[in-house]
């Protein structure tokens, strides 16, 4: 929707509130709810329904968040915490969030959910459960959840790196966008941002290919990339061909940002905060304390750019190549082993 892309742009230059040095406690212009109804004492049952952990991002991402889970159990609020991974099967997940709803014992429910429009019925079946019921990462067609938690959008995200592209690329040059998914509101978002800069632009998109992550299939097709390690396949694919390189968009998954470094291209290294997961779990401890929260939780959403690139680098040099720059663990009482070790 156009108002939500002109909102999501504008986003990306709004100075959020809270704490400077805890991103997953900031937000974006937000509008309060009042969650005494939910407060309670004691330890909690926490329950969580992933959609998958079938990328890297997701991985990096959960790390952190049971890191986070770790904290609040060792402070007494958290007995239990359950997880769920629908291995992004909708019919599982939507029988995932079904279980935790008639055990009736979680106290708060997390839904990540693995698409929009078939998650929604499910989502509201949760609501009306009489649970807190957060929803993050990816969005469903109802606003019946106490909060919804996400970076500023796939929206940003995309004109983010179209932007960086248009200004970077001669008029005319031929642009190709690799997309990981279908049907899922946070990418299909991406590009339509993209693909309207574009449009207003003089560079061509030759065309746009789904690859599901497949880093084979990704090096057959090849530069518009909206996964990471896919990024990494697209490059060497003009390695394997003698080709230049292009000018890139990637993301901040750290073997992206090392073949940038490596090979000195023009690049821009995208972002979907994965530090987001933590803040579904600070949530449901605020939701507990009947604290307010934001109706929609939005939070800080930046690119790591040239000057940024050395700096992320050092800062996560012993971490594997498919750990994530913004990770938003480093203070966290895993760290680092839990994410270098995994």
């Amino acid at each position: 929707m156009q108002a939500d892309y002109e909102r999501q742009l504008a986003q990306r230059s709004a100075v959020p509130e809270g704490p400077a040095d805890q991103p997953w406690l900031q937000a974006i212009d937000p509008e309060y709810v009042d969650t005494a109804q939910y407060a309670k004492e004691g330890g909690k049952k926490l329950c969580f329904s992933n959609a998958s952990l079938s990328n890297p991002w997701r991985v990096t991402a959960f790390i952190t968040m049971q890191q986070q889970v770790e904290v609040l159990k060792a402070s007494g609020e958290i007995s239990e915490f359950r997880v769920s991974d629908a291995a992004d099967d909708d019919n599982k997940q939507i029988t995932d969030i079904q279980a935790f709803v008639e055990a009736g014992d979680c106290d708060a429910i997390i839904i990540s959910p693995s698409t929009t429009a078939t998650l929604t019925p499910a989502v509201e079946a949760a609501c009306e459960s009489g649970k807190p019921v957060i929803v993050f990462d990816r969005g469903v067609n109802t606003d019946c959840m106490v909060t919804y938690i996400h970076p500023i959008g796939g929206y940003a995200y995309g004109a983010d790196g179209a932007e960086f592209l248009v200004d970077n690329l001669e008029p005319g040059s031929k642009v190709l966008a690799l997309r990981v998914l279908p049907g899922v509101d946070v990418l299909e978002n991406r590009w339509a941002a993209a693909d309207k800069i574009f449009s207003e632009s003089e560079i061509e998109v030759v065309g746009q290919e789904f690859t599901g992550g497949d880093g084979a299939k990704i090096k057959d097709i090849v530069t518009w990339m909206d996964a990471g390690d896919g990024a990494v396949a697209a490059v060497e694919a003009f390695e394997d061909a003698g080709k230049p390189y292009p000018v890139f968009m990637g993301e901040d998954e750290l073997s992206f940002l090392r073949k940038w470094q490596e090979t000195d291209m023009t690049a821009l290294g995208t972002v979907y905060s994965t530090f987001q997961w933590r803040t579904p779990v600070l949530a449901a401890q605020k939701i507990w304390n009947g604290e307010q929260v934001p109706v929609e939780w939005v939070l800080p959403q930046s690119p790591i750019t040239e000057k940024d690139l050395d700096k992320y680098l050092e800062a996560n040099k012993d971490m594997p190549s498919l750990h994530y720059a913004k990770f938003g663990g480093e203070d966290l009482p895993g760290y680092p082993e839990a994410w270098s070790d995994r």
